[in-house]
């Protein structure tokens, strides 16, 4: 088990070469490490190459226990890949976990949160009459932004000033958690918030003296605004609009939601999104298909029906 760490660098190592973003191999690195742990703790501590599958299956069954089906199939499918590397590094001949499979998962059977139009509409006017002057254009195209484009916090958190391109009216995404860059349009409404945010930006930074802050959403001390700043500013939004449980993922199912439902191609909204698998969007389509139901069952033909029967 002394092995145990160097093999993992290298096959972090290897995943980083496959592209995989970098928050995935820190995924994957946590995971490791925790299997490594709970290995070095048994007595006696068992050889790497003498690890069998009822080993495996103590370590799932503790690892995965009161944790939901999204974690115990993470665990496992991160797992089975060590346990591919080690059989190319030949210290297995086999890999066990190849025929371990973690619960299967239905895309649509945890339907995201959706904020509706009427809440929609109080958070906005919550933002615009936020009583400090410079909140009310930051937060107004936050949410713009979060609403027209779904971003990510961590997306959101680190744009800069360069990132958004005025003439061709897209954000420059950075690839941190995709692996890979992309150009987002900006909705006409979210592009006129941040017309009018930039220049408050401006002159919020020359009151701090601050002129050389590339971050293109700064707090009131010129620096740039934190993902836990964020997260807090819209929750402090909500709060003043009447509406709990809001939080900034939701601005991004309902940004998927709407486009769908409005009959954007499921392509486009992975490429918006950025979602690696086209399976990632396609949970937005049951949230959209209740609403074509619903409107549906208002058609003509119902009361035509009705009058028929009676």
């Amino acid at each position: 088990m002394r092995r145990w760490d160097r093999l993992v660098d290298e096959y972090l190592v290897a995943c980083r070469a496959r592209g995989l973003a970098e928050g995935s191999v820190d995924r994957i690195e946590r995971e490791l490490v925790r299997w490594g742990a709970w290995m070095k703790r048994r007595r006696p501590r068992p050889r790497l190459e003498d690890v069998e599958v009822d080993l495996i299956v103590a370590y799932v069954r503790s690892r995965t226990a009161f944790r939901s089906k999204a974690t115990v199939s993470g665990a496992v499918s991160i797992m089975r890949g060590m346990g591919e590397f080690l059989v190319l590094k030949g210290i297995w001949s086999s890999n066990p976990l190849r025929w371990l499979r973690g619960p299967k998962l239905d895309p649509r059977a945890r339907v995201p949160q959706r904020i509706g139009s009427a809440q929609m509409e109080r958070l906005w006017s919550a933002a615009a009459s936020h009583p400090f002057a410079y909140h009310r254009f930051l937060w107004t195209t936050v949410i713009a932004l979060l609403y027209g484009t779904g971003l990510r916090r961590g997306e959101l958190e680190r744009l800069d000033l360069s990132s958004w391109d005025r003439d061709e009216g897209v954000l420059v995404i950075d690839g941190r958690k995709t692996g890979w860059m992309r150009r987002v349009p900006v909705p006409d409404l979210a592009a006129r918030c941040l017309a009018s945010y930039l220049p408050q930006r401006q002159l919020q930074l020359e009151r701090v003296e601050r002129w050389e802050e590339p971050a293109l959403f700064v707090a009131r001390t010129g620096r740039r605004l934190s993902g836990t700043a964020v997260s807090h500013g819209v929750k402090q939004v909500a709060a003043r609009a009447g509406l709990d449980g809001i939080t900034l993922h939701a601005f991004r199912h309902t940004c998927a939601s709407d486009l769908l439902e409005a009959g954007v191609r499921v392509p486009e909204v992975q490429r918006v999104l950025g979602h690696r698998v086209l399976m990632t969007t396609v949970r937005y389509l049951e949230i959209a298909d209740r609403q074509r139901h619903a409107a549906v069952a208002r058609h003509p033909i119902n009361e035509f029906l009705a009058e028929v029967a009676a």
